[in-house]
């Protein structure tokens, strides 16, 4: 039993989320962090710095349903970088996809979003997010419709994937110099849990070709560009930037 859990009948549907995704080889590798199931779903806390709190993945409440009902919309940088400004709603594959955040903003901005997520830890955090979010009686038609979570690494995913997305959506891990309380809760777990991505330059080569319509990567804004590419053109944010790699117009 990995994920700790007080709940008996949850215990089927979280022996699955073992098995799926290999918990059990991760956990015998991993003795210093903690899986849980509670009333907010599956979380994962670091044992030694018990302050952190969890980390867990809410699509439902909080912070997602305010971004969801009240966001910045089609202006804000990670839309024009995808492309919505030109009025397309473009199917977009997250290959780097993490707690799920930017695909849910785009996903929230009328995008299909699929998620690749190679981390056994992160996916499993991923698709519980997304199971409670399937069930929710106000989104989740919605969910089910507009986001969908492929297991495994988006080097054998891509290099295997029969659609064409519009778009390829990369946010490889990078050291962050940044200090704010929520970088410091998060990206220390993840630095430790993930590591860095140093294969992240070859993910350029596999989603361009594969993208109809644009490649666009996220970067801090100190961060070299992806392979040493330069793009066809940057949006800058205050830490962050977007490298648009431009294949054809946006219909």
């Amino acid at each position: 039993m990995v994920i700790h859990c007080p709940f008996k009948e949850m215990r089927p549907y979280l022996d699955a989320i073992e098995q799926r995704f290999g918990l059990a080889k991760w956990a015998e590798q991993n003795a210093g962090f903690s899986l849980h199931y509670d009333d907010q779903g599956l979380s994962l806390k670091k044992k030694d710095e018990p302050k952190l709190g969890a980390i867990h993945v809410d699509f439902v409440t909080g912070a997602a349903a305010h971004r969801r009902k009240f966001g910045g919309g089609k202006g804000q940088a990670i839309a024009k970088a995808v492309g919505l400004n030109k009025g397309a709603t473009p199917v977009v594959l997250d290959a780097t996809a993490g707690l799920g955040r930017d695909g849910f903003v785009l996903a929230s901005l009328g995008c299909k979003v699929i998620l690749h997520e190679r981390h056994p830890v992160v996916a499993a955090l991923l698709f519980d997010g997304l199971e409670r979010a399937y069930n929710d009686a106000e989104i989740g038609p919605w969910m089910k419709e507009n986001m969908s979570l492929v297991f495994g690494s988006s080097h054998t995913l891509l290099a295997q994937c029969s659609d064409t997305p519009d778009v390829v959506y990369l946010d490889p891990m990078f050291p962050h110099r940044e200090k704010s309380a929520l970088v410091k809760k998060e990206m220390r777990v993840f630095q430790e849990l993930v590591g860095g991505d140093s294969d992240a330059d070859d993910l350029l080569e596999f989603a361009y070709p594969l993208a109809s319509k644009r490649v666009v990567v996220k970067r801090p804004d100190y961060a070299p560009f992806l392979n040493d590419k330069t793009p066809s053109m940057q949006i800058k944010t205050k830490k962050n930037r977007f490298d648009v790699y431009v294949k054809a117009a946006m219909v």
